[in-house]
């Protein structure tokens, strides 16, 4: 059997270890048992059985993000749209806002959202547009999301839409990447291919035909 410190329990419940000392006093939660020097520890059991007593109180995800910083107006502007539309559903709610490429999902708050839905904090992601969760990474996202009763939601449905200056910029970052790994290397077909495709005049067509291919 596992057996967690007072520390270690009190974090796993979410309440401080002196709500666990006044719980001994009161006969509420009594330690599993305690070691010579006063140190009291709790079951996995005993974990498990007042996990299953309180119900957990999971809130709706707002996530608003840009990928530069330049673009803290349109940020602010999506909270606001974000913000408006939890508030007419009349459910607990926070916002998380990011500034960052939305061809990077490794990043801190994507791994703190994911975190946060593995242990059934949240019950619903809402998004203005479907590009503004990471661009190659949404299907897995939202695989994830269905596996632990979380659903994601999509305020507006842009997919007839232009390509929007920002997802341009992350393809050309992509592009930007692969051309300079290629530097010093013998591969100038693939330096004339990548080139090309970074044009002004090709790009737009190049876009389109990705970002059908991922959806």
């Amino acid at each position: 059997m596992k057996f967690y410190t007072i520390h270690k329990f009190s974090k796993l419940l979410g309440v401080t270890p002196q709500t666990l000392r006044n719980w001994e006093k009161s006969g509420k939660l009594i330690p599993h048992h305690k070691i010579g020097n006063g140190y009291r520890y709790y079951s996995e059991e005993q974990l498990s059985s007042i996990i299953k007593e309180k119900p957990r109180k999971r809130i709706t995800l707002g996530y608003c993000r840009v990928s530069f910083q330049k673009q803290k107006e349109e940020l602010a502007k999506q909270v606001e749209n974000v913000k408006s539309y939890l508030l007419s559903q009349g459910e607990p709610f926070e916002i998380i806002q990011d500034i960052g490429s939305g061809i990077c999902w490794k990043k801190k708050i994507l791994e703190e959202i994911l975190f946060r839905i593995n242990n059934d904090e949240i019950q619903k992601i809402v998004v203005l547009n479907k590009d503004r969760l990471p661009l190659f990474t949404f299907e897995f996202i939202n695989y994830f999301s269905k596996l632990h009763d979380c659903t994601i939601e999509v305020i507006e449905n842009n997919e007839d839409d232009e390509i929007s200056e920002e997802i341009e910029g992350d393809i050309y970052q992509i592009l930007s990447t692969y051309n300079k790994s290629l530097q010093g290397k013998n591969s100038k077909k693939v330096k004339k291919i990548i080139n090309i495709l970074m044009s002004k005049k090709d790009i737009d067509n190049y876009l389109l035909k990705m970002c059908n291919n991922i959806q």
